[in-house]
């Protein structure tokens, strides 16, 4: 009898090996989902704060202490400047990014409000604003968070969407998250 050549894999450790590649993404998959859903959490609380900042900003030096009463406001430039208080990135009111819904709501219009400085006329800002943060997937997602802050600037978190409150603190199960 003559000896075979042993070139190749045979079929049973071909099937091994693919055996072993499906426990090894079995364990990984879920773990991906976990950290992409952490990743899309924290991008959205930096676009919270980031609104924030730009409101603040506004209030300061361009609406005499007053909020803008729109996002499309913030994205306007004053007069003389060469960059508007917020990034391009935003430009409504509602903006849909990495899983979540973002939503500006304007407070009351302050009347004795003085004209800002990028062309909003006297009496048109706002004394307040909502900027929530809502899951565009509820069910099934590896996110499971909404967000949600007003002009004093404390994130709040919950397991449902936060009502619109303008001042003060939301309603349970809403917790702050931070400054």
């Amino acid at each position: 009898m003559e000896a075979r050549d042993q070139a190749g894999f045979t079929l049973v450790e071909l099937m091994l090996v693919v055996t072993v590649i499906a426990i090894l993404s079995a364990v990984a998959v879920p773990s991906l989902s976990r950290a992409r859903g952490a990743a899309q959490e924290v991008s959205t609380i930096g676009s919270l704060r980031t609104l924030h900042s730009a409101q603040v900003s506004f209030s300061s030096s361009c609406g005499g202490g007053y909020y803008a009463p729109t996002i499309p406001s913030l994205a306007t430039k004053p007069t003389g400047s060469l960059a508007a208080f917020i990034g391009p990135e935003f430009t409504a009111n509602t903006t849909d990014r990495y899983g979540y819904r973002i939503r500006f709501t304007a407070g009351p219009v302050a009347a004795a409000a003085p004209a800002s400085c990028n062309g909003l006329a006297k009496g048109r800002t706002v004394s307040t604003f909502f900027i929530a943060a809502d899951l565009l997937v509820a069910s099934g997602s590896t996110i499971s968070r909404y967000f949600g802050v007003n002009a004093s600037g404390v994130i709040y978190q919950s397991t449902k969407r936060i009502a619109v409150i303008q001042t003060g603190v939301p309603p349970a199960p809403a917790t702050p998250i931070g400054k």
